[in-house]
């Protein structure tokens, strides 16, 4: 008994000596989230995040083995509601089964008429309409590659776009005819063939394409059309400003339009949510994110030719609107109309980049809880970030799962040198947290980097070698960022010679081009400056004139005028003796930049572009209309 009674006490203590354990394991792990919380405030949005992206990418590697294009996000949906509204513009709403149909009327027309076939490049020439959708879909129903031209481009411009790509085809809008009969000649000793949207056309060289399209069957075609589609093949040129002077087509893959397309769903954009489109298609921002993101998510999109401040909200409300996108610049102009109150729209959700911080604050004081899904990120770069949690001012936020797969650096810049810091053994030198830093990009079979279409020197250009270690290579950004010490990334600056205006990169070099044609001027050296209340910065020009000769204000309008798009026209005029150089004769730029406009401070005569006039005397009068707000640029 006594054997008996011994051995039960000693069960008992097992027992209890075991709750207790079970409890303190217990305890410790309800302790964890804690402790993890204080640590970072953020871990369970950097989770929920990361297992969206997860769930995300899944389902991409899934349709990516039915259908290596976005075609096939959108033939799905297709399938899935046909009679849902795809496209709604100007009062007609197109469903998705009507889209594709007349996508097969037009594709129909391009390979048997136009007598294109897979891996043919067509160079599309037109603005923000539903035939701009349903051409891209024709094209690659047929398996060509697109190559998505500036509607405002002219001239050299367009003729430089057109042969960088090797397009043999050009399909333009009716009401760009005009730009298009000024470079015909060129295009017929090149042997491009020319289609305009319109029944017929009398122009020399030129067909019209409508007629034959509305007469065409709506069938499906062939898949065969496309066998030649790869993930890593080329699905479009899209063109970006460099140094150059010119526009650089940037080669974007199919892997890489569909990784673009899945921003909404990283958003959380819904199925029954409503798009407001009025970004420029040719851009990747509306193309791949806005368009390619409504396919895969599979929204109605509202489709506008371009932004409209006094149309934006009434259009919000008379289609339901949920979610919209946006540059920092329209955010603005939104903010500088009467105020919206909340109940009286239904937008939810912001989803762009380059908006100011007090630019946020404002917006979300006038027009309500709208989650603003601010994000970084190049048409040609391998590294982006997005803002998911919501922080004012951050452009996007790092996380652990991005940071395992996409590796990047910041890494110290010189700017007076315009080069990439290196210590005694040659690498690079990453920057702390809280520091300000070039962000660069490592170049993997996962986070490519391909360049530019016959352009090896500005492809070479943005890559570095032997950043971190012997032999690696990143690609350079030009983008100053800052990270902080709770992982949120800030915009500080761009290198380089190209500025930003109305959401549209401007070149430097292609304005000097067309200044330095003026006959009243020698040598021109453009560059950005800041205007208060107002994103990015507005072109001015430094200019040095022919012995002998006065500044002519209306040669230089007309000349600005006819060859350059509004955004890219130098606000500003400063007549200077000399222009100053570096030792390697390179023009100066950042002391001009820092000096800005201020008559007050800039004794050298100086001109405004006044939109009806031209290029008038610059007064402190206009400086002050400008800087207070009175005169919009």
């Amino acid at each position: 008994l006594l054997g008996h009674s011994s051995s039960s006490r000693q069960l008992t203590s097992s027992m209890f000596t075991a709750m207790f354990s079970i409890i303190n394991i217990l305890a410790g792990l309800a302790i964890v989230p804690l402790f993890l919380y204080i640590r970072n405030p953020y871990i369970f949005h950097d989770l929920g995040y990361a297992f969206r992206a997860i769930r995300c990418v899944t389902r991409m590697k899934r349709k990516q083995k039915l259908s290596p294009s976005f075609l096939g996000c959108f033939l799905e949906k297709v399938e899935r509601h046909p009679q849902k509204p795809f496209i709604i513009f100007e009062g007609t709403s197109h469903t998705y089964s009507q889209a594709d149909r007349q996508s097969n009327r037009i594709a129909r027309v391009l390979s048997t008429h136009a007598q294109v076939k897979g891996g043919d490049t067509v160079a599309l020439f037109m603005g923000n309409e539903p035939l701009f959708v349903w051409v891209s879909l024709a094209l690659a129903k047929v398996g060509c590659i697109a190559s998505l031209l500036n509607s405002n481009i002219r001239s050299k411009s367009l003729l430089h776009c057109l042969s960088c790509c090797d397009a043999k085809v050009l399909i333009a809008a009716a009401e760009l005819r005009g730009a298009v009969e000024e470079v015909m000649p060129t295009l017929l000793q090149q042997g491009v063939r020319v289609f305009i949207l319109s029944d017929d056309s009398d122009s020399e060289g030129m067909e019209g394409l409508s007629a034959k399209i509305q007469q065409a069957s709506d069938q499906p075609l062939s898949p065969h059309l496309r066998a030649n589609i790869t993930l890593k093949g080329p699905a479009m040129y899209i063109y970006t400003s460099g140094t150059t002077g010119l526009p650089k087509a940037a080669l974007v893959t199919h892997e890489r339009v569909m990784q673009a397309s899945l921003m909404f769903s990283l958003s959380n954009v819904r199925e029954n949510d409503v798009l407001y489109l009025y970004l420029p298609l040719y851009h990747s921002s509306g193309f791949m994110m806005g368009l390619c993101g409504a396919m895969e998510t599979g929204i109605t999109v509202v489709l506008r030719r371009k932004f409209s401040t006094s149309q934006f909200w009434n259009d919000c409300r008379k289609h339901d609107v949920t979610v919209i996108q946006y540059i920092g610049e329209i955010m603005r102009y939104l903010c500088s109309t009467a105020t919206v109150h909340p109940e009286d729209h239904k937008v939810r959700m912001a989803i762009g980049n380059g908006i100011r911080v007090d630019t946020w604050s404002d917006f979300l004081q006038r027009f309500g809880d709208i989650r603003i899904c601010e994000c970084y990120g190049a048409t040609e770069g391998n590294i982006g970030f997005i803002n998911y949690i919501g922080k004012v001012g951050a452009i996007g936020k790092e996380n652990f799962l991005q940071k395992m797969t996409t590796p990047y650096a910041l890494i110290k810049y010189d700017t007076e040198k315009e080069e990439a810091v290196r210590d005694s053994r040659g690498f690079c030198i990453e920057v702390p947290k809280g520091e300000t830093g070039l962000l660069v990009g490592k170049i993997t079979p996962r986070s490519e980097f391909r360049g530019y279409v016959k352009n090896k020197q500005q492809t070479e250009k943005k890559k570095l070698q032997d950043v971190l270690v012997k032999g690696d290579i990143y690609y350079n950004s030009g983008d100053l960022l800052q990270i902080d010490h709770q992982g949120f990334v800030y915009f500080q600056d761009r290198i380089g010679d190209t500025y930003r205006w109305k959401g549209e990169n401007v070149a430097t070099t292609e304005v000097t081009d067309h200044l330095v044609m003026v006959h009243c001027i020698e040598e021109a050296n453009v560059y950005g400056v800041a205007v208060p209340g107002h994103e990015g910065r507005v072109g001015m020009a430094a200019l040095t004139l022919k012995e002998g000769q006065d500044f002519d204000s209306s040669a230089t309008y007309q000349q600005v005028k006819s060859c350059l798009p509004t955004y890219a026209r130098p606000q500003f005029i400063r007549i200077q003796d000399a222009l100053m150089v570096t030792g390697t004769h390179k023009q100066m730029k950042r002391g001009l930049m820092e000096e800005g406009f201020n008559p007050a401070v800039i004794t050298d005569p100086m001109y405004y572009l006044e939109s009806s006039e031209g290029y008038v005397p610059m007064t402190q009068d206009i400086f002050n209309s400008i800087t207070e707000g009175r005169i919009r640029l």
